[in-house]
């Protein structure tokens, strides 16, 4: 899950991204209207946690201009306004759940797990391929039946791969999806990430390389 977090309060947006990073989720930032536009615009997010009291254009508009597009990410709307009415204009606007502040950082992650379950609804909750079975909401992922204890980012870069059923997933997708913006586009994470999970995995191997243009899941040869 990738999620960009709108959020002006920086030790607030930074407090809830490494929270989300702790989760496997991957989060960016925007202090303002402007940018979160911008962001939006270029990156593809799962669900946006957008703060309702921002410089330039606010959360609501924001949240109505993501109702008006085809694809668009669920919005949880973070605010202190607490009040019925305050919330009711809050799902006009277009979003998705609202959560009040303070909050718990565990309700925050279960809420944004629902969201991007509720986006991808089509799609089975647990996914499988080659023997390798992962829970993306219990956390868990079993190799013909044996538990795979994984890094986060191991876990997050698995999920990716098995989300494609079998497709080539290039290292720059990789990158976008399980790290986040800040991630050098010219590491080595993706490629030293790939080969510790193949490792972790087991033989016979899953995970294949093709050459020149990137990772896929494969079914191990009998």
């Amino acid at each position: 899950m990738r999620v960009l977090i709108v959020e002006d309060e920086l030790f607030l947006a930074e407090a809830i991204r490494d929270g989300l990073r702790l989760e496997a989720i991957s989060a960016d930032l925007a202090a303002d209207g402007d940018t979160a536009l911008e962001q939006l615009a270029i990156t593809a997010y799962d669900v946006v946690v957008l703060d309702r009291d921002i410089p330039g254009p606010n959360g609501d508009e924001i949240a109505r201009h993501l109702s008006e597009q085809t694809g668009a990410p669920r919005i949880l709307m973070l605010t202190a306004a607490d009040r019925l009415d305050d919330k009711a204009s809050g799902f006009e606007s277009g979003a998705d759940d609202y959560l009040t502040k303070p909050f718990a950082m565990r309700e925050l992650v279960l809420r944004l797990r629902a969201l991007a379950r509720r986006s991808t609804s089509s799609a089975p909750p647990i996914r499988e391929f080659g023997g390798v079975r992962l829970d993306p909401f219990r956390r868990e992922v079993y190799r013909d039946g044996r538990y795979i204890a994984l890094t986060r980012k191991q876990f997050a870069v698995l999920e990716v791969l098995l989300s494609a059923g079998g497709g080539v997933i290039s290292a720059e997708a990789l990158l976008e999806r399980a790290w986040d913006e800040n991630a050098d586009p010219f590491t080595n994470a993706v490629r030293i990430t790939i080969s510790t999970l193949r490792k972790r995995l087991g033989e016979p191997w899953v995970i294949e390389t093709v050459p020149g243009v990137g990772y896929r899941m494969s079914e191990p040869a009998l």
